[in-house]
């Protein structure tokens, strides 16, 4: 609590509340539609795996969200995309069982044609969502990094996440984006989906942010 506490009068937010989630993984995340409503959580094996300037780094890119008020980013691009899936699967219906059914082999083209999009566009919503989601998990290092300037702590704690290969036990794709490092993208068919940038990326970024600090 005297991490988070330094980690609040730096960033001048809210004091958030504090979970702790009795899980192997290491790792956590942070919650809540604006500052005065915030939950960060930490696993226990984060807790039990890092030392006081990785946890600090670890609470500043939280904390970070809560700032760049990222949940209410990330409900939005969510609920976007799922629009879009909806009125595509409705359209695509209403296109094929429409009139597709009843019409000739030489004038079902047009059909394929319209559906082509329509298939394709809850897939480049998806697409998008995740672009916005790796943004703002790149935004949330560099925002941590202004709250305690010691990029070398959530380097560090990053470097631990990358070496340990524990998975966390409650992992949804519905929430994989809050974690601060995504229990789902080591198994993703593609990067473009991932919600979280590469973490050796992530680590590279902050190396240079040490050898150039901030101003």
């Amino acid at each position: 609590f005297n991490v988070v506490n330094e980690v609040v009068i730096a960033s001048g937010l809210p004091m958030p509340k504090v979970a702790i989630v009795n899980d192997p993984a290491p790792n956590a995340f942070a919650t809540g539609r604006n500052p005065e409503n915030a939950l960060i959580a930490f696993t226990t094996g984060l807790l039990e795996s890092m030392d006081r300037d990785e946890l600090q780094g670890v609470t500043a890119h939280e904390m970070a969200h809560v700032a760049n008020r990222d949940t209410l980013v990330s409900a939005v691009a969510a609920t976007t995309a799922g629009i879009i899936a909806l009125i595509s699967d409705i359209l695509m219906r209403m296109l094929w069982f429409g009139g597709g059914r009843n019409r000739s082999h030489q004038n079902q083209m047009p059909i394929f044609l319209a559906i082509i999009p329509l298939i394709l566009a809850p897939i480049a919503a998806t697409l998008l969502r995740s672009a916005i989601s790796r943004r703002r998990e790149s935004l949330a290092d560099a925002t941590a990094v202004s709250f305690t300037r010691n990029p070398a702590g959530l380097r560090s704690a990053l470097e631990v996440l990358a070496r340990d290969n524990t998975v966390v036990q409650a992992r949804s794709s519905a929430v994989a984006h809050f974690y601060i490092e995504s229990p789902l993208d080591a198994s993703a068919a593609s990067k473009l989906f991932a919600t979280h940038p590469p973490i050796q990326e992530r680590i590279e970024t902050l190396r240079k942010l040490e050898a150039n600090p901030l101003s």
